[in-house]
């Protein structure tokens, strides 16, 4: 299993809005990087879901429901999506000033490529960032 992260604006699409949906596409993805991200996510990962802009928060945790496909918002073949499920949502939300305070998680993609809408999370980040949230 591999863990990521996925970044949402509330305004556009929030964690309650993703509770409620139960089940939603990826989409929007237009950067290779993270397109390449979606691409090597598997059915079953987990993924941290991440408040940007306003909150700065990690606020929840998802699975892959789905692994890539053709994104349907789009005829480019470039662009693809996978579906998310939610699976719990955060009892203390982990912001982005701890996450960064934290010396291991220095090297954590969401502080070294901050503009990265979908990034892999290493074993040893994700279970920090759950300590970090009371979540173990």
């Amino acid at each position: 299993m591999a863990y990521w992260l996925v970044k949402s604006e509330p305004f556009k699409y929030s964690w309650d809005q993703f509770v409620k949906d139960k089940q939603t596409f990826w989409d929007g993805v237009r950067n290779y990087q993270a397109r390449n991200n979606l691409k090597a996510m598997q059915k079953g990962d987990e993924v941290f879901f991440y408040h940007s802009n306003e909150g700065l928060a990690i606020v929840g945790i998802a699975k892959v429901a789905k692994e890539f496909y053709q994104d349907p918002t789009t005829e480019d073949p470039n662009w693809v999506v996978v579906d998310l499920k939610p699976v719990k949502a955060f009892t203390k939300p982990v912001s982005l000033a701890e996450m960064k305070a934290e010396p291991s998680l220095a090297n954590l993609a969401l502080i070294r490529q901050g503009r990265l809408s979908v990034c892999p999370v290493t074993d040893a980040e994700w279970h920090t960032i759950l300590e970090m949230g009371n979540m173990q």
